[in-house]
């Protein structure tokens, strides 16, 4: 039987926080843990005969101060399959783009804007040098 369980704890700061919902996740039987509340201060606990008493007590004992507000059955919703429908014959757009005789997408050419170059110059830089110092 799944259940959840809803404590209130003293998270003043991030710390508070993590350290709180670390020791609620390594309690036996815990599947998630999550802070909620208008203030960030409850800790919401879902898990399978999970003792309720004994982490509220772990709390107290790690971060001072937790109170328990409740514990009620977690009902899980039927979901129930969705009829396939068939889907109508999609009319196939042209392509914008094209393929060239290999097979592979070639992009459309813009008219506003030059293509890039196909080739690039490349300066040959010779690390000796043309002429010597004398000292």
């Amino acid at each position: 039987m799944k259940q959840k369980i809803v404590i209130k704890v003293q998270m003043a700061c991030d710390k508070c926080k993590a350290k709180a919902m670390k020791i609620a996740a390594i309690a036996d039987g815990v599947i998630s843990v999550a802070v909620e509340g208008a203030d960030r201060d409850q800790l919401v606990v879902i898990g399978e005969g999970v003792d309720s008493a004994n982490l509220t007590c772990s709390l107290r004992k790690k971060l001072c101060y937790a109170t328990l507000l409740g514990v009620e059955e977690v009902k899980e919703k039927k979901i129930e399959p969705e009829p396939v429908k068939p889907e109508p014959a999609k009319e196939e757009k042209p392509s914008t783009s094209s393929t060239c005789s290999t097979g592979c997408i070639q992009l459309p050419v813009c008219p506003q804007y030059p293509p890039y170059p196909t080739f690039y110059e490349v300066a040959v830089y010779d690390p000796s040098p043309s002429y010597c110092y004398i000292m």
